[in-house]
């Protein structure tokens, strides 16, 4: 059996797939130790499949623990040591403006304060060694790191990315005179060159790795408790890794969750639909879209969290603060608002009955009539209309509207956070979301799916069978992963097969990999004189002529023009290690005739029946809107001048009636 467990901000999420059965099972989220929600899924999970824990043969694990001791600030206490004239970089960053009309908005503070900065007397040049370091220096930054007393350094020097002796030398020296401590060397966390991203990088690699590494320890202990293997955790890139390397590196985790999204819905994608789809991921607190072609999700090197740079490896996803907890509010100009502060967990939407007084879109959603009122949630949770209906008469008699109203608003907004989104990974890139297919997951997901569809004309949407647990199915399916990258600054004379074949092999020398690997290379190249590089993909023994076609090919689709006549450099080179873990298939089959009954809705034409479709319906079932389907984990919401049916998967795949 294989089992995936996913948390996310309001509920955690399991799947255990036994052969060419499905078993999924939710249970509240608990921030405060994730690892007690993780614990009651899988119990949850292996009861409902009627199966002990040790016939569980694989274990792999999401969850939110970097990205929320990121948010929150709850990381480590970390202290920078870096060269000399260089320890105030994370301060001088670049000369960007985080808002580019708000000349007083300060960026985020720095992860390592002015007061937990060490400089060390060394100098690494573009043509060598400047300043050597000797062992006094050694010596000396050890005692200060000493009477600073940080959990967690990260080592930053000037052209390390080149020539890292000196902070191998440095980072050696401090991991055997303080034992436990961690340290982070950005030589080996992220040997490419530009400072700043590395530097922040590194800082941020050590501000989370001791939280990231408590909380595995923690996980793996309850693991044996339980009696299933110690977790695979995913990293952002969307691949899984060992809980051991997953926790020395704090920075690779950071986008844990969204990645097990996403690697789910590539899945879908190929399984269910034409290889080409716009994932949506709609859960409790917020909503991760990306954009998957030919079965594969897109990967970035390059993004900022939380206002801050990462320059690693990570599944290409956008987020907004449109989830089913985000809390809808009047803003000092009158306007109705939704997110991006969320209810999350404790004490949750209004509905859940746990304390919760402001309205969230679940309240909307309930409210309308989208939701039963009697059958609830996934998870166990019940649900309070009257709750709801105070929450949102509350916030409606602000805005001086009708509570339907207010609730019908509610929705529009958030619907339009997420059209939002997707514009920004298709449009804003040269891409036509009208060729795409809609996938919606997540629990509230599909319950928005098809307005946010029409609103891009996008004329398909495909529901999955286990869509409101489809992060969790992602990590079972996940592959081994590991990736690095190396600047090498090969042009002109210099850009030839031999060079590019004796980078690439040093390069795959510093990837710790199982030699049965597949291994995958992509070149970011620039013309000279540009500032930044363009990813592609090619053989790992390239020809140099194909890769430069290659580059001015992508640079005219991306902008618009290729310079042919222009001299072009390859900067950087990443190798990536794929190993896939087991041979998995998609269920086929299963499901029922749908248990069918009526309940009024407030759509957009005004209050109607509609039609309710509870429980997995079987392969080759349709039914034409307004309808919904009431699946375990979500519901799925097709409205009139729509048309649904289930194919062998169980997918719900809804199309737009011709003339609409």
């Amino acid at each position: 059996m294989l089992l995936g467990v996913d948390v996310g901000g309001t509920f955690t999420d399991a799947v255990l797939v036994d052969g060419g059965r499905l078993h999924t099972a939710k249970a509240p989220s608990t921030p405060g130790d994730q690892s007690e929600g993780v614990a009651v899924a899988i119990r949850a999970v292996l009861a409902a499949a009627g199966a002990e824990p040790a016939a569980v043969r694989r274990f792999a694990h999401g969850m939110t623990v970097g990205t929320n001791a990121l948010l929150e600030r709850r990381g480590a206490r970390t202290a920078l040591v870096a060269t000399a004239g260089f320890t105030d970089l994370l301060e001088i960053a670049r000369q960007n403006r985080p808002t580019l009309y708000r000349l007083c908005e300060d960026r985020p503070p720095p992860l390592a304060p002015p007061d937990l900065r060490v400089a060390v007397r060394e100098r690494v040049g573009a043509d060598g060694v400047v300043l050597p370091l000797d062992d006094e220096e050694v010596e000396r930054v050890g005692d200060e790191i000493e009477r600073l007393a940080p959990e967690a350094v990260a080592v930053c020097l000037l052209f390390s990315f080149a020539r890292p002796d000196h902070e191998r030398r440095l980072g050696a020296a401090l991991r055997e005179r303080f034992g436990d401590l961690h340290v982070s060397v950005s030589s080996e966390v992220l040997p490419r060159f530009r400072e700043y991203e590395r530097c922040a990088t590194t800082v941020l690699d050590a501000y989370l790795a001791p939280r990231l590494g408590g909380y595995l320890r923690g996980l793996t202990g309850r693991c044996r408790e339980i009696g299933v293997p110690e977790p695979l955790v995913m990293q952002s890139s969307g691949g899984v890794t060992d809980a051991g390397r997953a926790a020395a590196g704090g920075a690779w985790s950071v986008l844990s969750g969204p990645a097990g999204g996403a690697v789910g819905a590539g899945l879908i994608a190929s399984e269910s639909g034409s290889g080409d789809a716009l994932g949506l991921d709609m859960g409790g607190t917020s909503c991760d879209v990306c954009v998957v072609e030919r079965g594969r999700v897109g990967r970035t090197e390059t993004r900022e969290f939380a206002g801050r740079p990462i320059q690693l490896p990570m599944v290409d996803v956008h987020t907004v603060g449109a989830g089913g907890g985000s809390i809808a509010w009047r803003d000092r100009g009158g306007a109705l608002r939704v997110g991006p502060r969320s209810a999350g967990a404790d004490p949750g939407p209004a509905c859940y009955g746990a304390g919760g007084t402001e309205p969230t879109v679940t309240d909307a959603n309930l409210l309308l009539g989208y939701l039963d009122p009697e059958g609830g949630l996934a998870g166990g949770v019940a649900l309070d209309p009257a709750a709801a209906a105070r929450a949102i008469g509350a916030l409606a008699e602000s805005l001086d509207l009708d509570p339907l109203a207010t609730a019908a608003g509610i929705r529009a907004v958030a619907n339009q956070e997420m059209v939002r989104a997707l514009r920004v990974i298709t449009v804003e890139r040269g891409i036509d979301p009208r060729r795409f297919d809609l996938l919606p997951f997540g629990g509230a997901g599909p319950l928005h799916a098809i307005d946010v569809a029409a609103e891009l004309g996008i004329a398909r949407v495909i529901c999955p069978r286990p869509g409101g647990v489809l992060s969790a199915l992602g990590l079972v399916c996940a592959e081994r992963r590991r990736d690095t990258t190396r600047t090498v600054m090969l042009g002109g004379r210099e850009l030839t097969a031999t060079a590019i074949a004796d980078a690439v092999a040093t390069t795959i020398a510093g990837l710790d990999r199982d030699p049965a690997a597949t291994l995958e290379a992509i070149y970011e190249l620039r013309y000279a004189g540009q500032a930044f590089e363009l990813p592609i993909g090619a053989p790992l023994e390239p020809d140099p002529a194909a890769l430069v076609a290659a580059f001015a090919a992508e640079h005219e689709r991306r902008y618009g023009y290729r310079g042919d006549d222009r001299a072009v450099e390859l900067v950087n080179i990443r190798v990536a290690s794929r190993e896939p873990l087991a041979d998995f298939e998609l269920p086929v089959g299963g499901g029922a005739e749908p248990r069918r009954s009526t309940r009024t809705a407030h759509l957009p034409a005004g209050p109607e029946p509609v039609a309710v479709l509870a429980g997995e319906p079987r392969p080759g079932f349709a039914a034409a809107g307004p309808c919904v389907f009431e699946l375990a984990e979500t519901t799925f919401l097709v409205p009139a001048g729509w048309r649904a049916t289930v194919d062998r998967h169980g997918s719900i795949v809804a199309t737009r009636e011709e003339g609409r």
